[in-house]
């Protein structure tokens, strides 16, 4: 254990007393005795306590001199002083100057009093002056009309003509006084506002003139900065409500609440509606919970509702946002629409994590597949079964990001067959080769001929069973009696590659078109994804075959319209109004009438990983996993005769020695062989081997050594030959 050392508590010493100095009341003579008395005690001679016989004081007999320390009168204090000074002045000074630009700033105080004080010199007598100004010009314009109907009356009308007189006469006298009321209003108004002026602008006058006359420049500059302090002093308080000339120019941009009027302002200078129409408000704006505004309003008659969306830069600008945050669709009936403005520019945050990673289970593609969030929140989701899309934008616009949504949804699903060709060469699609039972993963045109060709022939085959089983379409219950009928995705990224080749770009053209345009019913469905799907790169017969679209960002609105169809930027839907920062986002149009603006659930390389390791354990436990590339053992067994089956034998001894030499061999003795057949249990003589293997004289003849003996053998270039002659395989 531990010893913990403790230390005694001290013993109880003598007591000292405590005694209470009054410099002014105690004897000279105390100093000694105190001095004695403490030295007794803590040299232990005595424990006394000294007692000093009580003195009167009178706490009220001290001098008039101020109660401070004694070190205060020292120069040490008085130099802690003198910096103490000085740090609470230039402290003081940096609070002033910090307070300058501000609205409490002399300056600006300046500035309120300056107003202030005019306003007061103005007074509210203008308004009676005009009040009088109006009446007299009504009332004289009425007199002139009297006198002008009197005049030319006739006087054989008699009474008419003399009360057409009176009426004159009274008219007259009425603005007569009128015009004498207003002098006087004018007068007074005079009057009182010089009275006003001599006392706010009398004083700062006379003391800039005095000082002047008195001191020169120096007192000018006084009667000046005297000037200046009454100013400020008289704006020392803000106005509560700042009187903001500009308020009719401030907009939403500015943080200004959605209103009819701004509504109405907003749209005239987008010139969507003329000077003397107003909207008419269906939906009074709300600000939901992101903070954007949302509102629906009828558009005045005659005026169509793409004129508004056509709009979208103009009130983008009116509203002081950016346009990517104005969307703008037609709702109900035409002529109405639904207006929705972002606080902030959309999809510019931190994407979520996407909901496939969340699944524990797998992927329904028969049903809709979540794409991402919309301008509002709201998840998007599409169905797929009997449609064909086209992804399309500029260089990282986010096709791969948008893709892998649609991909990885199908990955995920075990009943999926995946066809994938990269145009690009690159390592988008790789992570999905192991899942696919046709990859084209080199940028090769023929090889990508070949694997269309290969659907073709598939989707007539699909088509006869169909037609066998009485059906005209396949469906999810029909998909799931017979394997042979699963659906399909066709995969095509960077298709402006394949298209555009010399050779094979027509052939790729016509097999795409025959596929997508039949290949719906037969449970294929077909994606292109290219930067710029023009004429040019995809044949119009082939794109507008292709139902979905999704123009991610684009340089023109021709190029978004190359994607979405003519006219669509026209109707107010380009993707050129999508901002660099708003990566993964596009105009999806793939149910509905109009386009809508969707951002792609993001997966990381990590995730994606992730999510295809899921996709193969699913696929794995479905038995849909493909097999890959297949031995030329295996694929001679499933010729299922015994010619194949001995050849197979043959070809599995070649690869044992191989493997137990460390090294390929092209050559083995026939008793080997024969041996190894018999290890297999296949009865064949050295007469039946040379009869399926025909070897050539020289063959034959020539023997090489084989543990110290020299013997006679098959080559492995024999037996290859032979196979592929047979049945027409290669390893």
């Amino acid at each position: 254990m531990t010893e913990i050392q403790q230390t005694p508590a001290p013993a109880p010493g003598p007591t000292l007393a405590t005694v209470t100095v009054l410099p002014t009341a105690r004897p000279a003579d105390d100093d000694a005795v105190i001095v004695e008395s403490a030295r007794q005690v803590l040299a232990g001679e005595s424990t006394d306590v000294v007692k000093l016989a009580p003195v009167d004081v009178d706490l009220d007999a001290f001098d008039d001199r101020p109660l401070m320390p004694a070190w205060m009168r020292t120069p040490e204090g008085w130099a802690q002083f003198a910096g103490v000074f000085y740090r609470a002045r230039r402290r003081a000074f940096r609070r002033w100057a910090r307070r300058q630009p501000t609205d409490r700033g002399h300056v600006r105080q300046f500035g309120r009093g300056t107003r202030r004080t005019y306003e007061w010199v103005v007074g509210f007598e203008g308004v009676r002056v005009q009040g009088a100004a109006h009446t007299a010009h009504i009332l004289t314009r009425e007199a002139r009309a009297a006198a002008r109907s009197a005049r030319f009356t006739p006087r054989i009308l008699g009474s008419k003509k003399e009360l057409a007189m009176k009426v004159a006469e009274k008219a007259q006298k009425e603005a007569e006084t009128a015009v004498a009321l207003h002098k006087k209003a004018r007068k007074d108004r005079n009057r009182v506002r010089n009275l006003r002026a001599g006392v706010v602008y009398g004083p700062p006058l006379a003391a800039i003139g005095g000082g002047y006359l008195a001191t020169g420049m120096l007192g000018a500059a006084a009667g000046a900065l005297a000037t200046f302090a009454g100013g400020a002093f008289a704006g020392r308080k803000p106005y509560e409500e700042e009187s903001d000339w500009s308020a009719d120019w401030r907009s939403l941009g500015d943080g200004d609440v959605m209103t009819a009027p701004m509504l109405d302002a907003a749209f005239r200078a987008a010139k969507v509606t003329g000077s003397d129409e107003t909207l008419r408000i269906v939906q009074m704006p709300m600000l939901d919970t992101r903070g954007a505004w949302s509102t629906v309003i009828d558009l005045p008659p005659g005026i169509p509702a793409k004129k508004a969306m056509r709009a979208v830069d103009e009130l983008a600008a009116a509203f002081g946002v950016e346009a990517a945050q104005v969307s703008v669709s037609k709702v109900g009936r035409a002529g109405r629409i639904e207006l929705y403005v972002s606080k902030n520019l959309p999809f510019t945050d931190k994407p979520g994590r996407g909901p496939l990673l969340e699944l524990e289970g797998a992927t329904d593609f028969w049903g809709r597949i979540a794409i991402g969030p919309d301008v509002r929140g709201e998840r998007v989701s599409i169905s797929v079964v009997e449609r064909s899309g086209l992804v399309g934008g500029e260089p990282g616009a986010g096709k791969s990001a948008s893709g892998n949504t649609i991909l990885l949804a199908a990955a995920m699903d075990p009943r999926v067959i995946l066809w994938l060709a990269d145009g690009k060469g690159g390592g988008d699609l790789e992570p999905f080769e192991p899942l696919c039972d046709e990859f084209e993963g080199d940028a090769d045109p023929e090889a990508f001929y070949t694997m269309l060709q290969a659907a073709i022939a598939d989707m007539k085959d699909r088509y006869a069973l169909l037609k066998k089983l009485g059906k005209r379409k396949v469906d999810e219950s029909l998909a799931n009696r017979h394997p042979e009928l699963r659906q399909k995705l066709v995969w095509v990224d960077e298709l402006m590659f394949y298209t555009t080749d010399e050779e094979f770009g027509k052939k790729i053209t016509k097999a795409l078109r025959n596929l997508v345009s039949r290949g719906r019913a037969a449970g294929i469905v077909t994606f292109c994804a290219t930067q710029k799907p023009g004429s040019d790169v995809v044949d119009t017969s082939l794109r507008d075959l292709l139902s979905i679209r999704w123009a991610l960002r684009c340089t023109t609105p021709e190029a978004s319209d190359t994607i979405l169809g003519k006219g669509a930027a026209a109707s107010g839907y380009s993707a050129k109004s999508i901002e660099s920062e708003m990566r993964g986002a596009g105009l999806l149009w793939a149910e509905g009438t109009n386009p809508r603006m969707v951002r792609a659930d993001y997966y990381s390389d990590e995730q994606v990983n992730e999510l295809l390791e899921h996709a193969t354990n699913l696929r794995t436990k479905a038995g849909t996993l493909p097999s890959g590339p297949r031995s030329l053992a295996d694929q001679l067994r499933n010729q299922a005769d015994d010619d194949s089956t001995i050849l197979a034998a043959v070809v599995d001894a070649f690869d044992a020695y191989s493997a137990t030499a460390g090294e390929g061999l092209d050559w083995l003795p026939g008793a080997v062989l024969l041996a190894a057949l018999k290890d297999g249990g296949l009865d064949v003589t050295a007469e039946k081997l040379g009869a399926l293997i025909v070897r050539s004289d020289d063959e034959k003849k020539a023997k090489r050594a084989w543990e110290g003996s020299r013997v006679s053998g098959y080559l492995l270039a024999r037996v290859t030959a032979t196979i592929t002659a047979r049945y027409g395989l290669t390893a």
